[in-house]
């Protein structure tokens, strides 16, 4: 039997902060934290496939999808802060021993709450989220540019990222059959990059990432001293996240299960029922 999925916003310090949610609250939790320039909405048909089976949290954070996105005067828009909200997001809906999935943006942000709090953490499920230096591919070049000088020219070249060309290349470059992408994926996710004064938001993230890279000691850290049951699923075919990156994990986390996929960036658009699969397995 499939569970109702329900779409919630919950005030969060101020903030609209909305979320997809699937099962009820005596099952395993399953919280799925997504990437740019996505929403909640990447996980949707994983969200279908393991309805159930799960109690499945999916929220969209500040800036993003459905929840508010207040000016970068209003809020500061760094992955500390973007941590903090979905760490009292986690506290208010009081989600514990969790099953943690991240990918991309979700892995600076789970990470964070992590290391913070490895009591709320029961397993991880690592998608093309980097802890590693080694899986920094060529193509974030000019965001890594603009990162370390974030003058004019070095924006021009990372609001590359912002137009719907680089949306449609993240989810298309790597895919193993490009007719199984929806367009209405990276339609949607450049639909919420085109909203006035997103640009500035996303800006400021890209400006903040290097804090990320600055913390991957302390995510070692943590993996080594707490050892969380891990599965990696990297789409091996990455160009910004490469496969490098996910095989890094068993430096820190030799019984991490470590599965290369014939995919993207974002290869839940063509492999979520494999991955359902993976994760019933994993998840017992």
């Amino acid at each position: 039997m499939k569970d109702q999925i329900f779409y919630r916003t919950i005030d969060i310090d101020g903030l609209n902060i909305f979320y997809r949610e699937s099962g009820a609250a005596t099952r395993p939790v399953l919280l799925l934290l997504h990437g740019f320039p996505s929403s909640s909405h990447m996980y949707r048909d994983l969200i279908a496939d393991l309805s159930g089976t799960y109690h499945i949290v999916a929220p969209d954070y500040p800036g993003f999808g459905q929840s508010s996105a207040p000016d970068v005067k209003q809020f500061s828009y760094t992955f500390d802060n973007l941590s903090v909200i979905i760490e009292r997001f986690i506290d208010r809906l009081q989600l514990r021993n969790i099953s943690l999935y991240i990918q991309d943006y979700g892995g600076p942000i789970g990470l964070r709450i992590a290391s913070r709090r490895p009591e709320l953490i029961r397993s991880l499920i690592i998608q093309n989220a980097n802890a590693y230096n080694e899986g920094l591919g060529d193509a974030l070049e000019p965001l890594v540019t603009y990162i370390q000088d974030p003058g004019a020219a070095q924006e021009k070249e990372a609001r590359f990222f912002l137009t719907s060309a680089a949306t449609k290349w993240m989810y298309l470059n790597g895919a193993s059959d490009k007719t199984r992408i929806s367009p209405d994926s990276y339609i949607t996710d450049q639909y919420y990059l085109d909203q006035p004064g997103n640009d500035a938001i996303q800006l400021a993230l890209f400006r903040d990432y290097g804090s990320n890279i600055a913390l991957y000691d302390e995510w070692h850290k943590y993996f080594k001293e707490h050892q969380p049951d891990t599965m990696v699923l990297w789409g091996k075919n990455d160009a910004m996240f490469i496969a490098p990156g996910g095989e890094a994990y068993r430096k820190d986390l030799p019984n991490a299960k470590i599965i290369q996929i014939d995919g993207g960036h974002f290869l839940l658009e063509e492999h979520h029922e494999y991955v359902a699969d993976l994760i019933k397995g994993f998840i017992q």
